[in-house]
């Protein structure tokens, strides 16, 4: 049997910008994107803490230790720079192998710079 289950999460970031007239898309400082096990391109869940909203994009790769988040495209609608969210993305796997998996899990500070 295969299950889905939480694979990265970027815990209460916040938002630095908001694109309307981007292609689309997620902007993930690299290192925020590094500590949390995410790669260009990946599927993730936005989670808006302030309204509520919960949509689905794709992450591009930030400018490194830039702080960068930016919701860029039709995304842009759902928050408003300085918004809390929350960004997760996740795996399929074997059900034996998902209950050994541990999700890469990371609380960035109030600047977006990971903890350390």
């Amino acid at each position: 049997m295969q299950i889905r289950i939480l694979k990265s999460k970027i815990h209460r970031v916040k938002v630095t910008e908001a694109d309307l007239n981007y292609v689309g898309s997620i902007t993930i400082d690299e290192d925020l994107m590094e500590a949390a096990n995410l790669i260009e391109n990946e599927n993730v869940d936005v989670l808006n803490v302030n309204n509520g909203e919960r949509f689905d994009t794709y992450v591009i790769k930030g400018k490194r230790g830039s702080g960068q988040i930016c919701l860029n495209g039709p995304a842009a609608r759902k928050v408003m720079v300085g918004d809390i969210i929350i960004v997760v993305s996740y795996a399929t796997m074997d059900f034996e192998a998902a209950k050994k998996f541990s999700p890469s899990i990371i609380f960035p500070d109030d600047s977006n710079r990971i903890n350390k």
